[in-house]
């Protein structure tokens, strides 16, 4: 039987910190998007649409790589309100990765706007325009966004804190060193 791996596999930590850099700029652009009333953002949406169907074809990738691979397992000395708080917020952010994307993907549907990831390749509407539905996928879009941003920031906080308050390797496994 093989011993318990250290370390992340290396595709699951590129991907991990390939996504981490995407995220965190998704959440950035949605955030001057929101936070601008005029027409200058619309650069920012032609970088919003690709990056988020990116996240979302990754998340799929990433999800194939966790299920094929083994992980290095929490400390053992990890109190089971912790171990709780890891896997729950994994199966948050892994949700999040998925279900924003889709919503975006069903918003600009709703909104009768064609979903363009460039000038030449389109994807197809799945969800028939109307401004109702838009209405409520804005809304949710928008929700879901903070609660991944809040997410991220509990996310990184307990690394910096198994990092550096306890020193337990849970951060040295994502980053494949000692």
């Amino acid at each position: 039987m093989n011993a318990q791996p250290r370390f992340f596999a290396p595709l699951a930590r590129l991907l991990h910190w390939l996504m981490a850099l995407m995220v965190i700029a998704m959440l950035f652009i949605g955030a001057g998007m929101v936070a601008s009333v005029s027409q200058r953002h619309e650069w920012l949406l032609h970088l919003h649409k690709p990056l988020g169907i990116a996240i979302l074809l990754l998340v799929i990738v990433r999800l194939a790589v966790r299920f094929s691979t083994r992980q290095p397992a929490l400390p053992a000395d990890l109190p089971a309100w912790q171990v709780l708080a890891a896997k729950a917020s994994h199966l948050l952010l892994y949700g999040l990765m998925l279900v924003l994307p889709l919503l975006g993907w069903a918003m600009i549907s709703a909104a009768g706007d064609p979903v363009m990831l460039s000038s030449a390749l389109q994807l197809p509407s799945w969800v028939p325009a109307n401004a109702q539905l838009f209405a409520v996928l804005r809304t949710a879009h928008g929700y879901l966004a903070y609660l991944l941003f809040l997410t991220v920031l509990l996310h990184l906080a307990a690394a910096l804190f198994h990092g550096w308050v306890r020193r337990d390797g849970v951060l040295q496994s994502m980053l494949g060193k000692d």
